[in-house]
């Protein structure tokens, strides 16, 4: 039964499979030929339009970055195909490069056929050289000429001296900054409502160069009214804190004069015990009468704190470097004022192309997070140097010197110099932040030696080493502590072409001697004799000093100062060990002041005096040794030679040889630096005249001496001996007279390095004496031509 039942059960089920298949059989055949026909129809559509791009390929960008450019084309991968987005996206490339600063770049494109009905589209880049700025135009300008307003800019123009220099060449980021150092001009010197309008950058292709014009709104110049300190936190005196406010009443308004008495407030108040101090500086125009009245408001902050300082971006230079620029640490009150100071010093250093501070909330209301973000940028360089001074001759140094010595911020140096009349090797390190505190410790150590034949017949080697402490009580003012160690060896040469020392000792076959080989005096005097002070000076000394460095410093620019007063005042002791034992003090101090545009005053004073310290008992000026004396020259009153004032040895006829150098100088000048019309203000040419007044004297050395085996002579006898007897005294020419000069300067900053040529008229000098033939002698030694220069390369 079950047999006949089973195949009655399957046949229907078989029936049943085959007619399903054969169904999807004919679905599956009817959808193949619409899936046909629409890829028919979709491979005509896309006939219709073009083929299809199947990659966008860059090639030759070199200087500028793939991403930069690909997004901004049109042309996209897998979009169908079309000219004139190609076009366009030629003309994207090279606006790129213009902005980039290259505005001769080339771009090619070309289309690349591909199988199925695709094509690659090729941007081939000829990146060029960079572009120079052509020109800077001013617009709107009335009160600061264009040439004073380029001059404030980093940007230059391109002119004859290109080929030394890169600040010609665009660079937009460069063209920002210059827009923020204009407006910081404008508003340092009162212009308190200046804005920057516009600037628009134009590529030339007729002259190869950009045209850059920049729009401004100067506005009316300001003076600042009256000032005043409202103190709103119980216990801070407003009048107690007022000293650290640099504004004064009647002075041209001045916002970084502003910005410094906000730092100095803030800071004076905070040291107090008031951590969430806040200054506000508060100003009131008066358009009627062209006055601003400052006023500094001293509140409570907001009681917030640094929850965590993070320091981001340096891949060279250690956290710690960028965190001790601040003086604030996590956990500290956060203050805003002490938190831009920190980005200004970090900008100073000179370690980064760029700082950013920026700050996001902490972990609670109360709480905030400063990110400081940083840039390196290479610190170290390797120079050849070379100049010419009318002192020392044709000099070249090659140096190597690292600002950020293995990312410590500690300052490295090595040089050596070789010259036609001197040459030596120094080394320089500095640390300037010494066991964690804000002071700069640092070591020298030195090498150098110097021909002076040409002014005093003596040749002179220095070795030595130096320990410096620096310690700064305001931005201003700094307090350097010094110790010095070093090594004289003092030389006369003594041959044929340099017979200074032939009178004690005669050179073979050389000096004229008499019969018991003594020295003819008219022949060894008449070829250069050393001063027998210099004679007794010769071999090696030892001098051990230790000194202190006042230093107070407000000039607006240590490149090329308009305005500012800078003041220098050393004391040295020399005694601690050594041949040495002095006591010395000097000084320099120097006020600029811009009497015009571009036109700067200049007044300098300078002084020193050197006493001897222990002494003797036989009136020979005690411990003070000829080498320590001061010799002055040009560096005090130009129109002067080197050593060629002061006190001097008149016992013989040789004008060269007589300069003994004095205990006491004071000198004061005047200069006026000015542009030189109708020559471009890029050339860096400047012009001055001058006028030098000023006096050396104070002999307190040895008059009388035992050299060559002679007697010692009565100096009353006018140090005169008989025939050929040796002399051993010397006569001094010690006049307080007070010698001047006037002259003209011409100054050029150029890329090579500063150079300066003088020429002086002496107005007043020692005129000497006259020997019995009527012939002047032992005079000061004039000099009209004074040339001084470096170069850099």
């Amino acid at each position: 039964m079950m047999s006949t039942t089973t195949p009655r059960r399957k046949k229907p089920a078989t029936t049943a499979v085959i007619a399903i298949s054969a169904l999807m059989a004919g679905l599956t055949a009817a959808e193949s030929t619409f899936a046909q026909q629409a890829s028919s129809r979709a491979r005509r559509a896309f006939a219709a339009q073009g083929p299809v791009v199947n990659r966008v390929v860059i090639e030759g960008n070199n200087r500028v970055e793939k991403a930069l450019i690909e997004g901004e084309l049109q042309a996209r991968a897998r979009a169908p195909y079309n000219q004139a987005a190609v076009d366009a996206d030629v003309q994207r490339i090279l606006e790129i490069y213009r902005r980039s600063g290259r505005g001769l770049a080339q771009v090619t494109p070309r289309v690349v056929d591909l199988p199925n009905g695709t094509v690659d589209v090729v941007y081939t880049v000829v990146e060029g050289d960079k572009t120079g700025v052509k020109e800077i135009r001013f617009v709107g300008n009335n009160q600061v000429s264009s040439g004073r307003l380029r001059g404030v800019m980093q940007t230059t123009e391109t002119n004859l001296l290109s080929f030394l220099k890169s600040t010609d060449l665009y660079d937009p980021d460069r063209i920002a900054a210059d827009l923020e150092l204009i407006r910081r001009y404008y508003l340092k010197n009162g212009y308190a409502d200046f804005r920057v309008v516009s600037s628009d950058v134009q590529f030339d292709p007729t002259g190869g160069g950009y045209i850059i014009t920049i729009a401004v709104e100067e506005g009316e110049q300001y003076r600042v009214g009256n000032v005043s300190v409202d103190s709103r936190l119980p216990g801070v005196d407003a009048e107690a804190v007022r000293r650290g406010v640099t504004t004064s009443a009647g002075a041209v308004y001045n916002a970084e004069a502003v910005e410094r008495s906000v730092q100095a407030v803030t800071t004076n108040v905070a040291r107090q015990g008031n951590p969430f101090v806040q200054v506000r500086p508060v100003g009131t125009r008066d358009p009627s009468t062209r006055t601003i009245n400052l006023g500094y408001v001293i509140e409570e902050g907001p009681r917030i704190y640094i929850e965590r300082i993070n320091v981001r971006g340096n891949s060279r230079t250690r956290d710690y470097v960028v965190r001790r620029e601040f003086e604030l640490g996590e956990g500290d009150a956060y203050n805003q004022v002490l938190v831009d100071r920190a980005e200004r010093r970090l900008n100073n250093l000179g370690y980064f192309k760029r700082v950013r501070i920026s700050n996001e909330p902490g972990s609670s209301a109360d709480r905030v997070v400063v990110n400081v973000d940083v840039e390196d940028q290479s610190t170290g360089a390797f120079s050849i140097s070379g100049g010419y001074s009318t002192a020392d001759g044709f000099i070249g140094e090659v140096s190597v010197t690292e600002t950020n010595f293995l990312g410590r911020g500690q300052y490295v140096r090595l040089a050596g110099q070789l010259g036609q009349r001197s040459h030596g090797i120094d080394f320089s390190f500095t640390e300037p932040y010494f066991l964690g505190y804000r002071m700069s410790a640092g070591i020298d150590l030195f090498s150098k030696f110097s021909d002076q034949t040409r002014y005093s017949r003596y040749e002179n080697r220095m070795t030595g080493g130096q320990l410096r402490l620096g310690l700064p009580f305001t931005e201003q003012f700094t307090i350097t502590a010094r110790y010095s160690l070093y090594q004289q060896e003092l030389e006369i040469p003594n041959d044929e072409d340099q017979p200074f020392n032939d009178c004690s000792a005669p050179i073979p076959g050389y000096t004229v001697v008499n019969s018991a080989g003594i020295a003819s005096r008219a022949f060894c005097e008449g070829n250069g004799e050393a001063s027998l002070a210099i004679k007794e000076s010769q071999g090696e000394s030892l001098t051990s000093l230790a000194g202190l460095t006042f230093n107070y410093n407000t000039l607006d620019s240590t490149r090329d100062p308009r305005n500012g007063f800078y003041a220098e005042v050393k004391t040295d002791f020399a005694g601690l060990g050594g041949d040495s034992r002095y006591f010395r003090m000097t000084g320099d101090a120097r006020y600029y002041h811009e009497l015009f545009e571009d036109v700067v005053g200049i007044a300098r004073v300078q002084g020193g005096h050197i006493m001897g310290l222990g002494g003797d008992n036989d009136g020979n000026g005690g411990d003070l040794r000829i080498i320590d004396h001061f010799f002055m020259g040009p560096s005090l009153v130009r129109g002067f030679a080197t050593n060629g004032l002061g006190p001097r040895d008149v016992s013989s006829l040789d004008s060269r040889a007589n300069a003994i150098g004095g205990t006491t100088y004071f000198a004061g000048s005047v200069e006026v630096q000015f542009p030189i019309p109708l020559l471009p203000r890029e050339l860096g040419l400047k012009g001055a005249v001058f006028a030098d007044a000023g006096t050396l004297f104070g002999y307190e050395g040895p008059t009388t001496f035992n050299i060559g085996g002679g007697s010692i002579l009565d100096p009353l006898d006018n140090c005169v001996p008989q025939g050929d007897t040796p002399q051993n005294c010397i006569r001094v020419l010690d006049s307080e007279k007070l010698r001047s000069s006037v002259g003209a300067s011409l100054l050029w900053s150029s890329p090579l390095g500063p150079i300066r040529f003088d020429y002086a008229v002496a107005l007043s000098k020692e005129e000497g004496l006259v020997d019995a033939n009527g012939n002047r002698y032992g005079g000061d030694r004039t000099q009209a031509f004074r040339f001084s220069g470096g170069t850099r390369f």
